[in-house]
């Protein structure tokens, strides 16, 4: 094994803190964006750009269909490292109005033994200003970007809708589309708002502020129906697409000795549960909005899957941490030897089959 492979790194990297790994690896991001050459030499390797793969969605082209998820560059701070990763697009955030400091540590846990990740980490973030300020110098980066928004966890909850006005025009001007986050485990009271009335409120808000394509994340431990239902009301309420899933709450899903009684799992152990409520949603909503598919996502044959319920892109976060920065390459390449062998030509046709 060569001293520099991941899987060395990674063994370095999990006898740390995960927060404090979390921070080198942002550290290694900046580098990167710093060093056009090292950027233009990782991009590449790990890029994968191919006709089969590239799709376009409100005027935005998208290279490939597998994205950063939200809850990795809460601050906007790597967005220009993410083609050297191998991603088609990146979602910044989760952004709350003011700055906070987020939830008590330690709040980021590894499942080791489970490929999987629990935190309870509580939008910590920047604030609004400081995101703004990141996307402002992005003026001449051609790239996808999504910026995922949230409410301050001193913000009551009657009082939600005034944060989220506030960030639809803090941002309507940046980034190529903004995604609701009500589905967060880590913030009190935040799921609460999964419900129609809001649903309906946050939708017309967004219709007055921005013309941006304004996406619903839900949470995977939602009733199917409950969840089918809710996002049928946000498609009607103008929402131009879902993202299904967050992290779960299930924490039967588990034996760890490692596991809390807080905080949200994300990985391999929310790859099936996340799945299932996927499956039902893009058999109801298939064709009628756009679909994206998040968590436990560690394959091509799992993202394949994810495409073949209806998703048009997947996103990947906490399967990265276990299985390292080659994984983006092979999920795409993957994906591009499955099409072909269904006799596919192109995404596009086998997004969906399931239900065609």
């Amino acid at each position: 094994m060569s001293f520099f492979s991941y899987q060395t790194l990674k063994k370095l990297l999990f006898k740390l803190d995960p927060e404090t790994a979390h921070t080198l690896a942002g550290l290694g991001l900046k580098a990167v964006s710093y060093c056009p050459p090292l950027q233009k030499y990782l991009t590449k390797h790990y890029f994968v750009e191919d006709p089969v793969l590239e799709q376009s969605f409100f005027c935005r082209t998208f290279k490939n269909p597998v994205g950063l998820g939200a809850g990795f560059d809460k601050n906007g701070q790597y967005i220009i490292a993410m083609p050297a990763l191998g991603f088609g697009f990146t979602e910044i955030g989760t952004v709350t109005p003011k700055p906070q400091p987020g939830n008590v540590k330690p709040r980021l846990f590894r499942l080791i033994e489970d490929n999987s990740i629990q935190n309870a980490m509580g939008f910590n973030n920047k604030g609004s200003h400081y995101m703004l300020q990141q996307l402002k110098r992005l003026y001449f980066f051609d790239y996808p970007v999504g910026i995922n928004i949230g409410k301050n966890k001193i913000t009551p909850e009657n009082e939600a809708l005034n944060d989220y006005e506030t960030l639809f025009k803090a941002f309507k001007n940046y980034g190529d589309y903004i995604v609701i986050n009500i589905s967060s485990p880590n913030t009190p009271g935040l799921r609460d708002l999964q419900n129609e009335h809001f649903i309906k409120a946050i939708f017309a808000l967004a219709k007055r502020i921005t013309d941006q394509p304004v996406f619903l994340k839900i949470a995977p431990d939602m009733e199917i129906q409950d969840a089918i239902d809710l996002c049928h009301t946000a498609v009607n309420a103008g929402a131009a697409g879902i993202i299904a899933t967050n992290t779960t709450i299930d924490y039967s899903l588990t034996d760890s000795p490692r596991k809390k009684d807080f905080g949200g799992i994300s990985g391999a152990l929310l790859t099936e549960k996340s799945y299932r409520l996927f499956e039902a949603i893009g058999k109801a909503l298939y064709g009628k909005t756009i679909l994206i598919s998040v968590g436990g996502i560690d394959s091509a044959e799992e993202a394949y899957r994810r495409i073949k319920a209806g998703a048009s892109l997947v996103q990947v976060y906490s399967m990265l941490v276990y299985k390292g920065p080659t994984l983006i390459k092979e999920i795409n390449e993957g994906i591009i030897v499955l099409l072909k062998k269904d006799g596919y030509t192109h995404i596009s046709e086998a997004i969906g089959a399931d239900w065609k």
